[in-house]
């Protein structure tokens, strides 16, 4: 009998396949021009990250006179900046292409004057005056989208936010956004990370990339992210950062297949 005709790429994994490093930005705004950010788009905010900020968890830190500051790099359409600023966050969002960027800015604008519920885990979060919010187009691994940070006198940010960004970029970017995250967290931030997908092999061809060991290789260990299999917590931690929380968040998106993990982690 003939073998049956193996599953075809999906439109993802098809729209990068032989695109280098150089070409990943336009590969990702070109989606965006051609109106198919649905392939990735989860049409709400993070459940799992508003319950880490509704916890009020020890390891945030408002510092005096300011209110927190963070980052959402590769933002998307802004849900999770505009749930952060309905919580009281200044927040920067970040995304490579500029549609994506302006869809992002209309989003933050209508959800900051009348929110939907499901930017609030509890009916009785007190919901006051929502932070600053800015979408910034630029490409998260070039500095030039800092000198806004430097206009607004944004040192570091309190905390910085990754979910399908790292497993969007080529394995070989992994060190290299490890870097930049341990460049742009305040000494005294955190950087939270909604670790997905978990269950796909991390040989396995994407984006997205599964990522299952790969933030402890890059972020604990200070490798480069380029793993076999998963790692040994027990491994060295020579990485530029410290997990003080990991857990199976009570709530996340259906697209992680109940495999989300929940990660913080410290400079050190």
């Amino acid at each position: 009998m003939p073998k049956p005709a193996s599953e075809p790429p999906g439109r993802l994994i098809s729209h990068f396949t032989n695109r280098s490093r150089a070409q990943q930005s336009e590969g990702w705004d070109s989606l965006w021009e051609s109106d198919e950010n649905d392939l990735w788009d989860r049409a709400m905010p993070s459940p799992a990250l508003i319950d880490f900020i509704e916890s009020k968890h020890d390891h945030l830190h408002a510092p005096p006179g300011r209110r927190l500051c963070a980052l959402v790099p590769g933002c998307g359409r802004g849900y999770d900046v505009a749930m952060l600023a309905l919580h009281g966050f200044d927040v920067y969002g970040l995304e490579v292409s500029a549609k994506g960027a302006e869809i992002a800015r209309d989003y933050a604008t209508r959800e900051l004057v009348e929110p939907h519920e499901y930017n609030f885990g509890s009916k009785d979060w007190p919901k006051g005056q929502p932070g600053r919010v800015r979408i910034i187009a630029g490409d998260f691994f070039v500095r030039n989208w800092e000198q806004t940070l430097a206009q607004d006198d944004v040192k570091g940010f309190d905390l910085i936010y990754d979910y399908t960004f790292l497993c969007a970029l080529l394995p070989e970017m992994r060190k290299d956004w490890g870097r930049r995250m341990r460049e742009l967290v305040a000494p005294t931030g955190i950087l939270v990370c909604l670790e997905f997908p978990m269950y796909k092999d991390v040989k396995a061809v994407g984006p997205p990339w599964g990522l299952n060991g790969v933030y402890w290789n890059i972020l604990a260990v200070g490798k480069d992210g380029l793993v076999e299999e998963t790692e040994e917590d027990s491994e060295a931690e020579n990485g530029p950062f410290k997990r003080v929380v990991y857990f199976k968040p009570p709530r996340s998106y259906e697209a992680g297949r109940g495999t989300d993990m929940l990660s913080v982690w410290k400079p050190q």
